[in-house]
């Protein structure tokens, strides 16, 4: 499988665009094939793509807010990313509760999947624990998600949340475009092979049901976001 990372997880290194196109040269010296970003500095998309092909990285996803999927913005959105060569762009969360809310969430990210879908594109919702627990009506966030726009299954979160991954991932495999590698304890991120997360479980998982790429993500990364992702690459050299 390729490796990717989420960009986030670097992010105390990142405060200009300049830091990013430099960031981005470290992080393909770790190892890593592909990046998913979560912000892009200023950076226009020529100037970003121009980078990734430059040091052979991959665009394979982004975290944008719900609001760049709205009429207003969603042209702009496709043209953004298609000029990355990203035809998976997906956010890393959106208000899901109560339920008048999910049901706002669930109409913009309908309407852009079906916009998107004529490009060749997909639209994906990154989860954490929140989205597994039901509503006052018992509809549960991540079931409605899915029924109106792919998956980027985050497997730390979602075994947080009491999950069974390996179920998860195999009766959701159709949805599924991304999942987020991920380790930890006590809904604390660690590098992986630092926590108790059921990462075997995933990686084997994710080869089942043909997932190309797996990324790489720690929302807390220690002693900074490129000493993490080092040891956690150590951990993928010999894992993947």
């Amino acid at each position: 499988m390729k490796k990717a990372i989420q960009m986030y997880s670097v992010r105390d290194h990142i405060k200009t665009g300049d830091d990013m196109l430099e960031i981005l040269g470290e992080v393909k010296k770790l190892g890593f094939d592909g990046v998913e970003f979560a912000g892009y500095f200023g950076l226009s998309a020529e100037t970003l793509k121009a980078r990734l092909d430059e040091l052979g990285l991959v665009c394979v996803g982004t975290h944008i807010g719900l609001d760049n999927y709205e009429p207003g913005k969603i042209e702009e959105t496709i043209r953004f990313h298609k000029v990355l060569g990203c035809d998976t762009i997906g956010m890393g969360g959106a208000p899901t509760r109560p339920s008048i809310v999910l049901k706002k969430t669930c109409k913009i990210l309908k309407a852009a999947s079906e916009r998107l879908a004529k490009e060749g594109m997909k639209v994906y919702f990154h989860n954490h624990s929140g989205e597994f627990k039901p509503l006052r009506n018992k509809v549960v966030p991540i079931d409605a998600l899915k029924e109106v726009c792919s998956l980027e299954v985050d497997t730390y979160w979602s075994f947080c949340a009491g999950i069974d991954n390996h179920q998860f991932l195999t009766e959701n495999k159709d949805k599924i475009v991304h999942v987020h590698l991920k380790d930890g304890i006590d809904h604390h991120p660690k590098a992986l092979g630092e926590g108790n997360c059921d990462l075997a479980t995933v990686i084997k998982t994710a080869k089942e049901i043909g997932l190309e790429w797996v990324i790489l993500e720690n929302d807390d990364p220690t002693p900074n976001g490129l000493a993490d992702a080092a040891r956690s690459m150590e951990f993928m050299k010999k894992n993947l």
